[in-house]
């Protein structure tokens, strides 16, 4: 694949070198490979702001940040990424016992419902997992 020239810069390059560790190569080469004219700069924002700066600072290891994401995506209900970042939770080293704790917390604070999605996920998500392996 033809490296894109919006790309090139050292932010992008060093979010792209967390993104593919915290969510795997596969995904992301999935990602970059299906990137076009419309999704580009999206992609691009979100792997040089995201993945080079907030994901690279020193602040936070990265179990942290995935303890972070999964409660404040429960609370969004954004059930596709709370998929996708249980993969990296589990990557960046948290247990299904944490993730469930993560999701019973978020229950109290952000609702039974965001909590019941999330939840969900997290049996799909496991299942698969374990039918992989």
């Amino acid at each position: 694949m033809a490296q894109k020239p919006e790309f090139e810069t050292e932010l992008f390059k060093r979010g792209l070198a967390v993104r593919r560790e915290v969510l795997g190569a596969e995904y992301v080469e999935r990602s970059m490979a299906n990137a076009d004219k419309f999704t580009t700069p999206i992609l691009k924002f979100i792997t040089e702001w995201c993945w080079g700066e907030i994901w690279s600072r020193p602040g936070l290891d990265r179990k942290t940040r995935s303890f972070i994401n999964l409660a404040m995506l429960t609370a969004l209900n954004r059930s596709n990424e709370v998929r996708l970042h249980m993969r990296a939770a589990l990557r960046n080293g948290l247990t299904r016992e944490e993730i469930g704790e993560v999701i019973m917390h978020t229950a109290i604070y952000c609702g039974a419902p965001a909590a019941l999605d999330s939840m969900k996920a997290a049996v799909e998500v496991f299942k698969e997992i374990d039918a992989a392996a």
